[in-house]
């Protein structure tokens, strides 16, 4: 389209056609060749390469990369071949995103939240979405009716005939959600689980392997992964933990090292060669005590070996903790590392943390961090989940049935009722998106999970990024303070320091602030 190719042009002209020059001037000195992977190519890298896995299928889904939409392939060793795709615009990423955008949320940053939307619809458009937006055959290949869709050829995702369709404008952001935006996501999140377990079926009825590897934006629906892993007939699924683009630049350098350079592939004995995925940067705790120091902050300084008793102690009052140990981790999830806690057993905190330290919107779930010889016992999942990239039901007899008169009330109201015994990380539907944590995970994060579980007997913890709605998780001490200061958490852990809030450390109460990023 003429809109999209006058946008995208000064781009091109600008900057991409300049790549080369524009790293080779940023690597002074280097001299040996720049290579160039394929969108795909990398994804598929990024979920094969790093698995714990000899051989096994691999699927990339996302919005578009190149002209790919969808590709699987086959990984052995350290080869890897993609063996089929589909190609723009018939795009499951893209059409994910049409129903984001006509929701009200961001492209390419709110279809998380569509996905934690859905369980409180009905899925009432599906027939609609099958008979008019797409050709939908066995295998999981389908194409787009584009006289729906504007983004192949123009500046918005969908257009009037969809609006017609689905009755009425896009919601506006911001603007109070209806029951029609509960039930398109709960309708496009039926279809998309559909369509991912028709293509993972057939890929593992082609390629008679055991074991799926995942990449790609649309790897991040979690949802629709817990189904793969029961219901495609794949024994164990591994998922890149930074499955967007974000994970491109993993597996671009696991495709050198392996394609290129032909290095030979061993997987690790245990674990995955992501190392849980903390990959980012780290502070001393001569560094922390310097920073808190310099700022005039009072703080307790605990040995390592004192410290998860007294958090502990801590999330068991009812405390919400903003923690920050070790590496950061590189990925959308926050695994410990990065993280703001919670007491799952409380029937508040779902509400108060989203709305007095998140900022956001009070139906979005949180998601439990769970030791993981527990797991079984606490949810219906038999596979590790380090990533927190699989949904799965809580065990029923950690479940109760609601009374008629609750089924009744709005479903919002139902969010403050005891629906389990662990009532912050269960979702209306029952389910959780769930991390284990096992004894080769975050060494800190471990240790506190198993003071908390001695204290209560429970064995998670709420576990969601430390950040508030539309920015970045907090990298550095000083991100940390400065969310800990806006925000009403409670205490503020930083290393082995404990940081408790003050009379004299009041709130930054000024709106301002908020504006910073662009809410998604």
């Amino acid at each position: 389209g003429l809109r999209s190719f006058l946008k995208a042009m000064p781009v091109w002209l600008q900057q991409k056609l300049w790549q080369k020059a524009e790293i080779s001037e940023a690597l002074p000195g280097f001299s040996g060749p720049i290579l160039f992977t394929e969108h795909h190519e990398s994804h598929a890298a990024s979920a094969f390469y790093p698995s714990p896995f000899l051989e096994a299928a691999v699927l990339t889904v996302d919005g578009v990369g190149e002209w790919t939409t969808t590709s699987f392939g086959f990984g052995q060793g350290n080869r890897l071949t993609l063996e089929s795709e589909l190609t723009f615009p018939h795009s499951l990423g893209l059409l994910y995103s049409a129903f984001t955008y006509y929701c009200g949320f961001r492209v390419n940053s709110g279809e998380y939240k569509l996905m934690g939307l859905a369980p409180y619809g009905e899925p009432r458009y599906v027939e609609v979405i099958r008979d008019k937006l797409l050709d939908l055959k066995p295998d999981g290949s389908f194409r787009l009716n584009l006289v729906y869709f504007d983004f192949p050829v123009g500046l918005t995702m969908t257009n009037e005939r969809f609006n017609t369709l689905f009755g009425g404008a896009p919601r506006k952001p911001e603007s109070p959600l209806t029951q029609r935006e509960m039930d398109l996501a709960r309708s496009i999140q039926v279809v998309t689980e559909e369509i991912l377990l028709r293509i993972s079926r057939h890929v593992h009825k082609t390629l008679g392997q055991d074991r799926l590897c995942l990449a790609g934006g649309v790897a991040l629906n979690c949802v629709a992964n817990g189904r793969i892993l029961r219901e495609s007939g794949f024994k164990e699924v591994w998922i890149q933990p930074a499955a967007g683009d974000a994970g491109g630049a993993v597996g671009a350098a696991w495709a050198v090292w392996h394609r290129y350079l032909d290095q030979d592939r061993t997987p690790p004995s245990s674990g995955d060669a992501m190392h849980g995925s903390y990959l980012g940067p780290q502070f001393a705790p001569s560094a922390i005590r310097e920073f808190l120091e310099a700022n005039s902050i009072p703080y307790t300084e605990y040995p390592e070996s004192e410290l998860p008793d007294k958090v502990a102690d801590l999330l068991a009052q009812g405390k919400v903790i903003g923690w920050f140990q070790g590496r950061m981790e590189f990925g959308p999830r926050a695994l410990g590392a990065r993280s703001i806690l919670g007491d799952p057993r409380s029937p508040r905190m779902q509400e108060v943390m989203n709305l007095k330290i998140k900022f956001r919107e009070s139906f979005r779930p949180f998601a439990p961090s769970v030791l993981s010889e527990h797991v079984q016992d606490w949810f219906d999942l038999d596979q590790a989940s380090p990533y927190m990239l699989l949904v799965a039901p809580v065990a029923a007899h950690r479940c109760r049935d609601l009374t008629d008169d609750e089924r009744r009330l709005p479903i919002l109201k139902r969010l403050q009722l005891d629906r389990s015994e662990i009532p912050a990380v269960t979702h209306v539907d029952g389910s959780a998106r769930i991390q284990t944590v096992g004894p080769d995970g975050l060494p800190q994060y471990r240790a506190l999970l198993e003071a908390f579980h001695a204290r209560t007997g429970c064995p998670l913890l709420v576990n969601t990024s430390f950040n508030v709605r539309g920015e970045p998780i907090v990298a550095t001490p000083e991100d940390a303070l400065r969310c800990f200061q806006r925000t009403n958490l409670d205490v503020l852990v930083l290393g082995g320091c404990v940081v408790q809030k003050t009379s004299e450390m009041p709130l930054d109460k000024d709106p301002e602030w908020l504006k910073e990023f662009e809410l998604d």
